[in-house]
Parts: structure tokens; sequence; C-alpha cells
């Protein structure tokens, strides 16, 4: 158990950020112990081969790969720095994971326990080698793995983020942080969390908690230890339904609003870009956009703006309308 000191201080710089690295690091662990991780099965079978014919995992000869134990185990915290704002892109990550001091790669790498690989050892040996084949080998996994499964993986974290922060504005802080994982809780000013291999310190005053919305971190939490800024990622809701294929819409759904608009209700479970629905649907994007207007003037869709895209997500009425016509 770790349980943490959060001042009222602490509380009221409580932060959401959505890390790539965390990403990264996360989903090692599944393909480390698939059998853990039912729900992200249909990626590892997708993503494995290429991540084996690239010498990045099941393999001694992966440093990133020999970084990430098998379940229950420690996780060097040097492999998730603390993100700087609310989207931390994979760049910015390694920028600042390439600014570890090699005291703290040292110390952290001891912690890892038992006999550590040859190529842990050339690490601690040599860091500033260590960590340019490091980052390297993140950004090739980063390639192959979770490149193309980024905008939508975005996409679910971003309402996640979204939906947490308006339920901390309304409900407050002890009502966010109890509601985010069954091992997570909070009471008399302490966050208490279910987890082994680390250690923590109450958060020093003028610095806060950061949570991380995270797909592969399901179905634990994983916890960073930090005196300034401690990270817990949890798994964002709705994650079962990322690897899955949109359900065809039902004949009697199809028959109120045409195949093409049926089919972007459902796709629009969660939401998307125009463009990513013509991808989906096989519809060109001027007609995707034709009728998601007809969708938005009958208050079946709507349109909000994130950063410099616009995404498109279904109303309640369109939900009520879906369950009704299943």
């Amino acid at each position: 158990m770790v349980a943490v000191g959060l001042s009222a201080g602490a509380v009221a710089r409580i932060r959401f950020a959505v890390s790539a690295l965390w990403e990264v690091a996360a989903s090692l662990r599944v393909l480390r112990r698939p059998d853990l991780h039912a729900v992200h099965l249909p990626w590892v079978h997708a993503v494995r081969p290429a991540l084996v014919s690239a010498g990045l995992v099941d393999t001694g000869d992966s440093l990133l790969w020999q970084l990430i134990p098998s379940e229950p185990g420690y996780l060097p915290d040097f492999l998730t720095p603390a993100p700087s704002g609310l989207i931390a892109d994979l760049d910015t990550e390694l920028a600042t994971l390439r600014e570890t001091p090699a005291t703290v790669i040292r110390t952290q790498l001891a912690l890892q326990g038992g006999q550590p690989a040859r190529i842990v050892r050339d690490f601690a040996a040599d860091p500033a080698s260590g960590m340019r084949r490091l980052t390297g080998e993140i950004a090739a996994y980063w390639r192959i793995a979770l490149a193309a499964d980024w905008p939508r993986i975005r996409r679910l974290l971003d309402v996640e983020v979204s939906g947490r922060a308006r339920a901390l504005a309304e409900r407050g802080a002890a009502d966010l942080l109890n509601g985010l994982h069954e091992r997570v809780t909070w009471a008399d000013g302490v966050l208490s969390v279910a987890a082994r291999y680390c250690d923590a310190d109450d958060v020093a005053d003028g610095h806060g908690l950061i949570l991380v919305p995270s797909v592969f971190a399901w179905p634990t939490v994983l916890t960073i230890a930090d005196v300034n800024w401690p990270q817990l990622a949890y798994p964002a809701r709705g994650v079962a339904t990322l690897w899955e294929r949109a359900p065809r819409p039902s004949d009697a759904l199809i028959g109120v609003l045409g195949r093409t608009r049926a089919a972007l209700l459902v796709e629009m479970r969660v939401p998307a870009s125009t463009s990513e629905l013509a991808q989906r649907t096989g519809i060109t994007v001027g007609g995707v956009s034709q009728h998601l207007a007809a969708l938005r003037a009958a208050g079946l869709a709507s349109t909000r703006r994130e950063g410099r895209s616009v995404m498109n997500t279904r109303t309640e009425v369109a939900d009520a309308l879906l369950a009704a016509s299943a």
C-alpha cells in the first residue's frame, strides 16, 4: 500500500496529462504478460510479429524490452518523466528523458533487483550511450506499435480527461479520486494506492498530483513517487471498446436513416474527426460532411473543436435511438 499526503494546496493543483511515454511503458507490460490484459489481445496479435522482426521484444538484445518487468515488478521511474502539460507528445517526452541524470538512472536500475541482463548492466556503466540506444528503440517501437492507433487512443483519452475534469469541477476532488479505480482511495488528506514496488513521500507545498489516464494501464494502476509531482496512471473508461469493430447498424435504424447515416452514428460511439469517419466507412470526406450536417440538423450528432481538430460525436438523442432500435 502506498499512502501520499496531499495538502489542500496540493489537491488544488491536481492536473491531468495524456502521455505518449506512459502508453509506451504500459503497452510493453501488456506484451510481457498478455494473459493479464485480455482486452488488448487484438492489439497484441496485430503488432507483436513486426516488433519481434524488428528485434524490439522477446529478445535479450533490446534495452527497452529488458527494462520492462513482468508483472508485478518495478518499472524504472525515469521512463515516464512528469509531463509538463496536458498533452505530452513523444518527441517532447523523449527530449525530457534524454536529460535524466546518470545518478538517477543508476539508482533506479539498482531498484529492479535480481541479476540484470548484460544490456542493462552496460546501460548502468555508460548511461549516455545507453540513453541514446534507449530513445532510439522507443522511437522505433512507437512507429511499429502505436503510431497508427494513436489518433483513436488520443480521442478516447481526451474524452476521459474532459469527463473527469467536469466531475472535479462539479463534485470535488474526493469524488474524483475515489472514483478513479478500486485500488485508489482518498480520505483525510491521504491518497492510498494498493500498489507494490513504490514508496512515496507527502507532496511538497506548491506542487500537486498528476493523473494520467491510460489505455494500456488497464486493468490496474501504475504510480510514480515524486515529492513534487507524483503521478498516478489509471485505466481510462471505454478501453474495452477500443479494439472492437463497430457493430452493424440494425435494419430498423437503416430503414429510418439510411445505411450511410446509420453507419456513421454507430462509428461515432467515440468522438472521431471527419477524415477518421471517412476512413472507417469508405465514404469520401465530402460525403461524410454532408451526412454529418444532416445528422446535426436532426439533433443526432454534434461537433466540437479540440485544438486543430474538429471532433464529431453522437448526442444523447442518438444514443437513445440506437438503444431503441437494437
